[in-house]
């Protein structure tokens, strides 16, 4: 049976918390994966082709539930499908320091992938919610939220490695945390994943909800360029160190972080239209930095600045779902993160492409170019 929101009352302090805190259990769970990567790579003895087709696994489990965790929440609540995502979240982990078969490692990669893209759909359907019923700017709060948890998951288990602990028992601890939050914060989350009465099971991206997606996957797709290639720019193009070149990314999750951390008052202030001309020019700004202005410390400072401005320009887009009227804003919401998400995949082979048939360089203004695209939509996306 589904839970329509006019049977609950409206979000308050502990449903704002309670986002918070499934916005950390986001970030906590994928980045935990990370750090076990090299331990799964020794232990199937494999090569780094092969472990990079294998990752796509991650993705295409994404990819797969991301347009079906819309309508599930709405079906059965936020909360039930986040308890359900988490807890396949931790079943997943432990199997991913086990497992010593390529097959079993893709079968454990796709269900971990349709947990995290379970769930980072539906922490932004409950998102959009309470930023709703609030009458504030928040969103950005809640995405800083997600950087802080992959902060700490990255963290956690990587110092744990590091202390001698054996994966399985890192991502243990990991578990702990996970299920520790779900049953002192899970009550509050909401019972509900929709505002329509009789809203549709599902709906294809249309009018501002398609250009907002388009919008999200530039983004996004700067982010993945961020995180693939930034490396790779600093010790090919600059000179540095293979093992300093990681400082890029770095700077860049650093400068997002802080970006969102702060965004909420920023947008409060400013208005929604205001960030994003200013956050598509600034990430325009720090690549162009970093293309010609050749010296490691000017691509260091750009990939900070590109971190900067894009910091707060998804949330203020996933805001502007939730008052929307031309779909349901949980189906929107599905809708656009399954398209953001995309530029993440098909971002880093897209500047890969772009790379080896003229230069990284010319790939990343590319890049810039179509940020300057965000930065002059931003009427047309938040009005």
């Amino acid at each position: 049976m589904r839970i329509r929101h006019s049977e609950c009352p409206v979000p308050g302090f502990w449903e704002q918390l309670s986002t918070r805190v499934a916005f950390f259990i986001a970030g906590f769970g994928i980045a935990a994966w990370a750090p076990l990567v090299p331990y799964a790579k020794n232990r199937l003895g494999i090569d780094e082709g092969v472990l990079g087709l294998l990752l796509l696994c991650l993705g295409a489990g994404s990819i797969i539930t991301m347009p079906l965790a819309g309508a599930l929440a709405a079906r059965f609540g936020c909360r039930m499908m986040i308890w359900v995502a988490s807890l396949l979240i931790c079943v997943s982990l432990p199997l991913l320091a086990m497992v010593a078969s390529v097959p079993a490692l893709i079968i454990t990669l796709l269900i971990f992938g349709a947990a995290i893209g379970a769930v980072d759909v539906v922490v932004n359907i409950q998102a959009v919610i309470v930023e709703k019923a609030s009458g504030r700017a928040m969103m950005s709060g809640f995405h800083g939220l997600w950087s802080v948890g992959g902060f700490v998951g990255a963290g956690i288990v990587s110092g744990l490695l590091g202390a001698g602990a054996s994966p399985l028992a890192a991502v243990f601890c990991v578990i702990v945390v996970i299920v520790g939050l779900l049953l002192t914060f899970g009550k509050h989350l909401l019972p509900y994943g929709s505002e329509e009465k009789d809203a549709p099971l599902f709906v294809l991206p249309k009018g501002i909800v398609l250009f907002i997606g388009v919008l999200c996957f530039i983004v996004f797709l700067a982010e993945g360029s961020m995180l693939d290639w930034s490396a790779v720019f600093l010790s090919s193009q600059r000179g540095v160190d293979f093992s300093h070149a990681g400082l890029g990314y770095s700077l860049f999750s650093v400068a997002m972080t802080i970006g969102r951390l702060s965004g909420d008052r920023v947008v409060q202030a400013f208005g929604g239209k205001k960030i994003l001309i200013f956050g598509g020019i600034c990430a325009a700004l720090g690549f162009t930095i970093t293309i010609f202005i050749p010296t490691w410390i000017a691509s260091l400072i750009g990939f900070g600045l590109v971190g900067l401005g894009a910091s707060n320009i998804v949330p203020v887009l996933y805001s502007v779902l939730g008052r929307q009227k031309v779909m349901p804003a949980n189906l929107a919401v599905s809708a656009v993160t399954t398209l953001g998400y995309s530029g993440i995949l098909a971002g880093p082979a897209l500047i890969g492409f772009i790379a080896h048939t003229t230069s990284l360089s010319f790939a990343f203004l590319c890049v810039a170019a179509m940020l300057l695209i965000v930065a002059v939509s931003a009427r047309v996306a938040t009005e």
